[in-house]
């Protein structure tokens, strides 16, 4: 069994204050979507989207859109649905931006 009280070695600890914008949608599939798309300083201007329905959340840029079957595998969705995801997300997903 593990010590309780052993120490942690922490590689990173900061508190930032972010944006959240809550979107719920139907497409033509008439899947329904509840999204948390949360906004920081982090990850280089990509944004965190959370499905609400399955608690899965993903670091997103207009890049990952263009990656064949990413959106699916991460949200689990078939194609129809992903496809309306990805229109979704091109609309609210900044470019990401890198620094040195």
């Amino acid at each position: 069994m593990s010590d309780p009280h052993q120490e942690l070695d922490f590689l990173s600890d900061s508190t930032e204050s972010t944006s959240t914008r809550f979107v719920t949608f139907i497409g033509g599939s008439l899947k329904r979507f509840d999204l948390a798309v949360t906004t920081t300083n982090r990850f280089y201007g990509k944004k965190l989207v959370t499905d609400l329905h399955n608690g899965r959340t993903a670091i997103l840029g207009t890049d990952d859109l263009d990656e064949e079957g990413y959106l699916e595998h991460i949200y689990n969705l078939n194609e129809e649905e992903g496809s309306e995801l990805r229109t979704f997300l091109y609309q609210v997903l900044g470019e990401p931006y890198f620094t040195d």
